[in-house]
């Protein structure tokens, strides 16, 4: 089934001589799409110098249009060893490297691949060694990412929660941070009755205090305070707000703080619940919801950002009752950048029959849409509003009701921008996060407006060290 099997032959000829620890097989590689191929792969140690020498476990998945596409390629941890999660490596074990994004054949072998593992690893390494009691409680984690490295697809918790109920239909979510914001999100959330049992993830040291001593005093039903990360196993939607208080000097040292901060929340979170999707309202949240998104290794549709979904329901709302404007305002829409940098924009593209109404049409809705802005900048965002807005999405997740808000989303080829990055835009939002995105009218100053805030975000991104 190989289209170059002689080529691929060669290869792995010289892989086997230069190192012959490796052991070959063919097994079930399973895509991130659901879809399945019996693969070639091996599998063996590389020594890695990092003070001492370490023999780091590795497999390399061959796809069967090699040696023109690169490999897939995993750490396999044994029961010992724990994930370093880092700009090379994600929360499964899948290695990412810039010889992998460049591969070119002829230039670009499996030995070569290595060897830049090999150095990149003795720049950080991407294995660490367990405790005995560490090791126990990360053994149903090891046995996952023994899946995906194997290719199995079967991820989902078989744990059974509440007397009995199964993750299929309990409505759990939790709150990470106990701060102003997760106390607000919690009560909000509680409020709504979207969630059979919300979680509050304290993560504050020393013993509970301020908010989240008085939640504990007045004991709201179905809410669970606790310290420990595996309080939030099998929840369907995991509610970051979370943010660094340390004495960082520059914006770059507190958005890199926040990031080292959640490199020690994000893998854990996603381990208990798999099957989540990850709500990020820590700030910035553009940049913070695509750190999720690199720590998590989850698909793009099921991690997102709050985005302006309260700036949007504000500006609708504005619209609608405060100017009594002649326009939808269901087709208004506050998107791109938390902050000064939004832009309002609209979503009903039939404006008129004619080009000449469609101006006025256009010029009309223009103007309106300015003075909603005006009322908008004397609206801060405090924390209960946000706790709100949070509990609105949470509701369209929960309820799989399809809902359109504007929220953070990769944001990669939409309106030519071609990072990785993600802007609040309308989507549809069900029970696996976003379904799809709903097309904007074109404005070419809007598209300008994105691009901008989209290179500015790919700029603050390149800077940190994940």
């Amino acid at each position: 089934q190989y289209k170059f099997r002689d080529l691929t032959i060669e290869e792995l000829k010289n892989v086997n001589k230069t190192y012959p620890n490796f052991t070959f097989s063919m097994n079930t590689y399973t895509f991130k799409d659901g879809s399945q191929k019996e693969l070639l792969n091996f599998s063996g140690t590389i020594p890695v110098k990092y003070g001492n020498c370490y023999n780091m476990p590795i497999r390399l998945w061959i796809l069967d249009s090699h040696p023109f596409a690169p490999p897939i390629c995993f750490l396999k941890p044994t029961a010992s060893m724990g994930i370093s999660v880092g700009k090379h490596v994600d929360a499964h074990g899948r290695i990412y490297l810039p010889y992998l994004q460049n591969w070119s054949h002829p230039k670009s072998t499996i030995i070569g691949l290595i060897k830049e593992m090999i150095a990149k690893f003795e720049e950080e390494l991407p294995l660490y060694s367990l405790s005995s009691s560490d090791a126990a409680r990360q053994s149903e984690l090891l046995s996952y990412i023994a899946k995906i490295t194997e290719g199995e697809t079967d991820m989902k918790s078989k744990s059974k929660i509440d007397g009995g109920k199964t993750e299929g239909c309990f409505n759990k979510i939790t709150v990470v941070g106990a701060g102003d914001l997760g106390i607000a999100c919690v009560l909000a959330v509680a409020a709504k009755g979207a969630a059979d049992k919300v979680v509050l993830l304290d993560l504050s040291e020393g013993a509970a205090k301020g908010g989240t001593m008085d939640l504990e005093i007045f004991a709201l039903p179905n809410v669970e305070i606790s310290k420990d990360f595996s309080a939030s196993a099998d929840s369907k939607v995991v509610i970051l707000t979370v943010n660094s208080l340390g004495n960082a000097q520059t914006y770059l040292d507190v958005i890199q703080s926040n990031v080292d901060l959640f490199r020690g929340i994000i893998p854990a979170v996603s381990h208990y619940s798999l099957n989540s999707v990850l709500l990020v309202a820590s700030h910035p949240v553009e940049v913070m919801t695509y750190v999720s998104w690199k720590l998590s290794a989850f698909p793009k549709s099921r991690v997102i950002g709050v985005g302006a979904n309260l700036d949007t329901e504000r500006f609708q709302y504005i619209l609608a009752n405060l100017l009594k404007a002649q326009v939808p305002a269901k087709d208004a829409w506050i998107i791109g950048e938390q902050g000064e940098d939004k832009v309002p924009s609209w979503t009903n593209c039939n404006l008129a029959a004619n080009q000449t109404e469609a101006v006025a049409a256009r010029n009309s809705r223009e103007a309106v849409a300015n003075r909603a802005m005006e009322v908008l900048k004397g609206k801060g965002q405090r924390s209960w509003s946000v706790g709100l807005s949070v509990a609105d999405l949470t509701d369209s997740i929960l309820q799989d009701k399809r809902k359109v808000h504007s929220v953070s989303t990769l944001a990669k080829g939409c309106c030519s921008i071609n990072s990785e990055v993600f802007l609040s835009l309308p989507c549809v939002l069900g029970a696996n996060g976003v379904i799809e995105m709903v097309e904007l009218d074109e404005d070419s100053l809007v598209q300008e407006k994105l691009q901008s805030s989209a290179g500015s975000i790919h700029d603050l991104q390149q800077q940190l060290k994940l």
